[in-house]
This record gives structure tokens, C-alpha cells and sequence, in this order.
């Protein structure tokens, strides 16, 4: 079981007439990166950021910036998000055409390339690439909105590509994203997930974003003393 856990805060479900402060309460709260969903109305039915706020936040903050495009045929917009300051760009196996190529020119923009399944998508879909990407996040969600019910079969993929990864010789860390609370985390801990997104847990936690990013950290310190 991994021991070394980050926790990604989604800005999806954050204050964005407070941006700037919300992000520095994450980060002084002990969030390790930044998460930033880019949705075009089209792969998803919602729309959401650009550039502009991936640009905002890199002058917020100096955590790493996770830019999940849920976007069809993403090629046309990487440049910008590169340049806007994303650390990694996470790409959609179901969005690209050609994928392998996608995730080249991802790394060649100096950007850290990540590719992310739905939940319909069986996790051999990303056998081929799992040498090339940084990391693989799982939907335990259906993609879209931020609070959406998570879906505990979901932990059987996660558990399947540990498997596909440790076979192809990848490091690729394991992302999950949707529904992570501190209900759940711990079940991503135990099928062997490496970076949990979390938005509604955090940015609408009743305590605050302190409270939590704790509460999600506690959860998931709970399963390796138990």
C-alpha cells in the first residue's frame, strides 16, 4: 500500500470571486496540489475554465497545477494551457483520436502528461500509454459537476491498474476523482490510489477548507494504523 498520499484540491467547487484566498487556505491547510477542471460542454455537459484561471492560480499559489481536460480533441488548446503555467495536463482516453501523440506533445510542452478514464472505460484501455504518462486518473464519477455520487466499483480498476502498471514498468501515479470524502478516500487508500481529488469535501466543508483538507487527510492516516 502506498504510504506517501497526496490530496488534490479542486477548485471546481471553490469560491471563485475568492479564488486567490481560497487557494492560499488549501495550501496553508496542507493540500498538496492544485486541481483544475476544464470542461467544454461537449464531452461534458457543463462549461467551465480556461486558461485565465489556470493563469490565476499559478499567481496564487506555487503548488502544482493538475489541469484535467474533460474537452474533445484537446491538441488545439495544450499550448495555452502549457503557457498559462499547468504543471500537468490529464487528457480523456474517450476524447482523443490519437492519444499516443496527444500525450507526446503534452510532455514536449514541458507539461507532465496524464491520461484519465470514464467510468464505462475498462482500465486495459490504457495499457499502451501507461509507459509514457505521469498519471492515470479514474473517474468515480460520471464526469461533468462537482458533488456527484461516488461510484465504489470504481475501486476495482484502481485496483486493476496497479496491476497494468507494475506490469508495463510505469510509475504513473494513480488519481481518483468524484465523490472523495472522508467516507471514501479510505477505500481508494485500500485499492492502492496515490492522489485523491477532492472538491465539495474541501471547498464546501462545513468547518471550513481547513477543516477539510484535515478531515480527508485523517481518514486516510486512519487506514494504515488500522
Amino acid at each position: 500500500m502506498n504510504e506517501h498520499r497526496l490530496i488534490a484540491a479542486s477548485i471546481l467547487a471553490s469560491d471563485l470571486a475568492r479564488l486567490r484566498e481560497q487557494i492560499e487556505e488549501a495550501e496553508n491547510a496542507g493540500a498538496d496540489w492544485i486541481h483544475i477542471d476544464v470542461m467544454d460542454g461537449h464531452f461534458v455537459p457543463n462549461l467551465t475554465m480556461g486558461p485565465v484561471i489556470v493563469e490565476a492560480c499559478r499567481r496564487s499559489t506555487s503548488l502544482p497545477l493538475d489541469v484535467h481536460l474533460m474537452v474533445n480533441e484537446p491538441d488545439g488548446l495544450l499550448k495555452a494551457f502549457a503557457d498559462a503555467g499547468a504543471t500537468s495536463m490529464i487528457v480523456h482516453f474517450e476524447a482523443c483520436t490519437q492519444l499516443y501523440r496527444t500525450l507526446q506533445s503534452i510532455r514536449a510542452l514541458g507539461v507532465r502528461p496524464g491520461v484519465a478514464l470514464n467510468p464505462a472505460t475498462p482500465a486495459y484501455s490504457v495499457s499502451e500509454v501507461l509507459p509514457i504518462v505521469d498519471s492515470v486518473l479514474v473517474m468515480t464519477t460520471n464526469p461533468g459537476f462537482s458533488g456527484g455520487a461516488f461510484i465504489q466499483g470504481m475501486l476495482d480498476k484502481v485496483i486493476e491498474l496497479r496491476a497494468l502498471r507494475s506490469e508495463r514498468g510505469s510509475s504513473a501515479l494513480l488519481e481518483v476523482d468524484g465523490g472523495i470524502a472522508p467516507s471514501t478516500a479510505p477505500l481508494a487508500v485500500k485499492a492502492g490510489a496515490d492522489v485523491f481529488v477532492a472538491a465539495t469535501a474541501i471547498f464546501k466543508h462545513p468547518g471550513g477548507i481547513r477543516s477539510g483538507v484535515e478531515s480527508l487527510r485523517q481518514s486516510m492516516a486512519e487506514v494504515a494504523s488500522a
